[in-house]
């Protein structure tokens, strides 16, 4: 088996594709964030997660329209990638018994979805563009830019608060 289905033969196809993974992608994430949610003892964590739960909604909405602008109907492709990255972020959080790191470990891993879907949209911003779909491209291009900002979130919580009250927890 290749890297994609045997269904890819055209640019077009890779386009579809892609919007059809991310598709998945954001699907499979609004199931994986209200654990995050749970989890998270950090309140501002918690809130961020919540935030994002509902920026995701928003952005299966867009993708929705995507769809019908290209004159499609609403499909997943399974997402190898994001299921493992959900995967191993519910394994790291199961094995962590203090609430700091575990605080800790729940931002690295909503860091790596957030890091697989900017890439993912960027990728779709700039084949958009050369398919001359701009209004998808502009559709895309707000979820990238909400995608980097909960990103620079991520990153300003834990480089304020939360790593170093993990690195502080004993053994």
């Amino acid at each position: 088996m290749g890297l994609f289905s045997k269904d890819i033969a055209t640019f077009e196809d890779l386009y579809v594709h892609q919007l059809e993974d991310i598709y998945y992608a954001e699907q499979q994430i609004t199931k994986a964030l209200p654990k995050m949610i749970e989890k998270a003892t950090d309140v501002q964590l918690r809130q961020g997660f919540e935030q994002h739960l509902r920026e995701t909604e928003g952005q299966i909405e867009r993708l929705r329209r995507v769809f019908e602008i290209e004159g499609r109907q609403p499909k997943g492709a399974t997402c190898p990638a994001i299921d493992g990255i959900i995967k191993e972020a519910n394994e790291v959080a199961g094995e962590v018994s203090d609430k700091a790191v575990l605080d800790a470990a729940l931002t690295a891993a909503a860091q790596a979805v957030e890091h697989y879907e900017i890439s993912r949209y960027g990728t779709l911003v700039t084949w958009a563009k050369q398919l001359g779909r701009t209004e998808s491209a502009a559709l895309y291009q707000q979820t990238l830019d909400e995608e980097k900002a909960t990103d620079e979130k991520l990153t300003q919580l834990a480089t304020s608060k939360l790593n170093a009250r993990a690195e502080a927890v004993e053994a």
